[in-house]
């Protein structure tokens, strides 16, 4: 299962790396906490497997909506928020994971939308 969760974020990875809707600063950023990501979620999936995953989902939807070429604002942040609250519980045992979570949600959010 750790697998199939590593590979959404390969898939996000190569999604960042393609988009034409990134500009340079936002996709090094984005990149960069999505390595932080795959960090905490590896951390997190030795102890809440479904969760990690739930998260991972949540982050490949959120990518693929923030580079979209014709994006729906509405989708984008339905996305962002189930991305935010798939972490909720997580912000006293896992405060790296939900920092980085707020981050990326944060980055998408601001990407002129």
């Amino acid at each position: 299962m750790l697998q199939d969760t590593i590979t959404k974020i390969v898939k996000i990875e190569a999604r960042l790396q393609n988009s034409a809707a990134l500009g340079e600063e936002q996709r090094a950023e984005l990149l960069s906490l999505l390595a932080q990501l795959k960090t905490e979620i590896t951390k997190l999936s030795k102890t809440h497997r479904e969760q990690a995953e739930s998260i991972a989902s949540f982050a490949e939807v959120s990518a693929t909506e923030a580079t979209r070429e014709s994006k729906n604002p509405q989708t984008l942040r339905h996305s962002i928020g189930g991305l935010q609250s798939s972490v909720g519980g997580f912000e006293s045992t896992h405060p790296k994971l939900a920092a980085v979570v707020n981050r990326i949600a944060s980055v998408l959010a601001n990407m002129g939308i």
